[in-house]
């Protein structure tokens, strides 16, 4: 149950956008098993003196053209999926055309708890965790 957030230069063509997701989206079912049809995203964009992202940190990167993937998901991943999802998704950026050295990439984990859909209440309690 991903929530991607997807931090972009404002000047980043939505269909660009649109296929990022998609990508990231394909990368989380296949490295993750992430469910296919829990496909959520924000895409968020910002002026470029509002993308502080440093150039070289742990790699060269175009900080005017990076882009951030943010992908909120329920706790469990082993560390061998989490890096095989760094790898899909940056290959599959390349493949769409993307440069994948202007991306970031990070994990934020949650519990079922912590999700809510519905007035009904919390996945947990909606799946009966």
């Amino acid at each position: 149950m991903p929530f991607n957030t997807i931090h972009v230069p404002a000047s980043l063509p939505p269909a660009t956008c649109r296929a990022i997701n998609h990508q990231l989206h394909a990368a989380l079912v296949e490295a993750c098993a992430v469910n296919p049809d829990d496909d959520f995203c924000l895409i968020i964009r910002h002026a470029p003196e509002d993308m502080i992202l440093h150039p070289t940190f742990l790699g060269t990167r175009d900080p005017d053209g990076t882009i951030i993937l943010q992908v909120t998901l329920l706790a469990g991943r082993s560390d061998e999926q989490k890096e095989e999802f760094y790898k899909n998704i940056r290959q599959r950026l390349r493949e769409i055309g993307f440069e994948p050295r202007n991306s970031i990439v990070f994990l934020v984990e949650n519990r079922a708890i912590d999700w809510s859909f519905s007035e009904t209440g919390s996945v947990k309690t909606v799946l009966g965790l």
